[in-house]
Parts: C-alpha cells; sequence; structure tokens
C-alpha cells in the first residue's frame, strides 16, 4: 500500500499537524476527511465542529455537507449555527479553524467569493459562509488546498476569509490567523512578517516544482526536509473507511 496520490499525502500531512490540538472548526471535502483521520491517529481526543450546529460529530460516513445529517451521529452537543458560533467560536474556545479555498496569496488571505472581477466574474464561487468568522476568532487557522498558479496567487482576486492581509493582523482579531498550509506538494508555515514559507517538501516533489506552482517568489530554507510518506494504516483508514469512494483523495 506504499503507492499514494498527491491528494493523500496532503490529507495525510494534514492531519499530522492536528497532534495535541482539542478543539477544531472543521470545514466539508479535505478538511473533513483530515480531521477525521486525525481523530483516528495522533489526536484522539479532538472534538469537532461543524457549521450546521454541531460539536463532537462522529460522522458515520463521509459528509456531503455542512448539512448532512450524519453529521448528528455520535456527537455531543447539536444546538443552531448562532449558538456555534456565539458561544464557541467567538467566545474563543476553538483551537483550530481548518479551511480550504480557491486561491491563496502570500499572507494567506483565502478566495471563495469570485475568480476575476467581482461584479462581473470569470467564476462565481459559493462565497464565505462561516469562514470569515473562523479566520479571524479560531486561535489559529489551518488551510489545505491543491496548489497551482491558479490557486497560489500574488493576490487574491476577493478576500473572503482575512490571513495576515498584507502582513500584520488587527490587534482586535481573536486569533492569530494561518500558521500552517498544506499542498499536494509540501507543508508551509508563516515567518513573523505573515508571509508563507516554505517547512517541508513531499516526497518525489522538487522546489523547482514548487516555485513552477507558486505565483510569487516563495520564501524557502537552505534545507528543506522531507515530508515524511503516509504509512499503511493511514492509507487503510482514507480508502476504507473515510473516502472508499475516492471523492477526495483520487
Amino acid at each position: 500500500m506504499s503507492d499514494f496520490t498527491p491528494s493523500e499525502m496532503m490529507i495525510v500531512a494534514s492531519a499530522r499537524q492536528l497532534a495535541g490540538e482539542r478543539v477544531c472548526f472543521v470545514g466539508v471535502g479535505p478538511p473533513n476527511i483530515a480531521c477525521n483521520l486525525a481523530k483516528r491517529t495522533v489526536a484522539p481526543d479532538i472534538e469537532l465542529l461543524y457549521e450546521a450546529g454541531v460539536f463532537g460529530a462522529e460522522p458515520a460516513r463521509l459528509p456531503l455537507s455542512i448539512g448532512d445529517p450524519t453529521l448528528v451521529t455520535g456527537s455531543l452537543q447539536v444546538t443552531n449555527m448562532y449558538e456555534l458560533f456565539a458561544y464557541f467560536l467567538e467566545r474563543g474556545h476553538v483551537d483550530v479553524g481548518f479551511l480550504g479555498g480557491a486561491q491563496i496569496d502570500r499572507f494567506g488571505n483565502l478566495n471563495t467569493t469570485a475568480i476575476g472581477d467581482y461584479a462581473q466574474p470569470t467564476v462565481r464561487l459559493p462565497g464565505s459562509g462561516g469562514a470569515c468568522e473562523i479566520a479571524i476568532n479560531a486561535k489559529k487557522i489551518f488551510i489545505i488546498m491543491p496548489q497551482s498558479k491558479r490557486s497560489f496567487v500574488g493576490t487574491v482576486d476577493f478576500v473572503t476569509s482575512p490571513g495576515h492581509l498584507g502582513g500584520e493582523r488587527p490587534k482586535e482579531w481573536q486569533g492569530q490567523g494561518p500558521t500552517v498550509v498544506v499542498t499536494g506538494l509540501g507543508v508551509y508555515g508563516f515567518d513573523a512578517g505573515g508571509e508563507m514559507t516554505l517547512e517541508s517538501l513531499h516526497p518525489g516533489v522538487t522546489l523547482e516544482e514548487v516555485r513552477d506552482n507558486t505565483g510569487w517568489d516563495l520564501k524557502a530554507p537552505a534545507e528543506i526536509r522531507e515530508t515524511a510518506a503516509p504509512t499503511d494504516e493511514e492509507l487503510r483508514l482514507i480508502r476504507e473507511e473515510l473516502d472508499p469512494e475516492g471523492t477526495y483523495t483520487r
């Protein structure tokens, strides 16, 4: 089971980032698979929150949306969206917000609203949902998304979920903003100026490949470590329990 896809590598590397975390606000799709993989491996005590109003979820199957009834399965609490955001997120009880996006820039600002001009976009995207509030109020933000020059851009077309803005976050915002970005090519952190920096390359990926898929001059250390490859057990959990249809991982 040693062969793996870039999406599986991205999900595994993301899940490992959650070691030691306690409360995580989860999006559907790859963030959901990564968080549920973490719960089965490096973070067994993590509690998962979903935007529809579910705390402590243990979904029985892959959710199709944030309103999928399977999110209620085994949950500790089912409430409404207002109470989830007001009493958990905005009160500072969410350790990690796990987000994705269509575009990201060097400061971790995310776009899930529109590609091109807002008034006449090339593509109209789903929008924010609760992502903007999560980006501002969660103690830290982890981001998982595919990497290309279309997604890693010099300037996002629309700031849906603010990261470090132009390099500094307003002091009145609760969270510290993005701290980790994981793609199918590598793992990234942020320096003291709020700019993304390469931390590790996934197996078989080169620095040149990463730069070819980044829309700005990416910061990278002189020596770059390699991300540990997925284990057989991590791959089994993804393929047999979390995404058996390969919806997000093939």
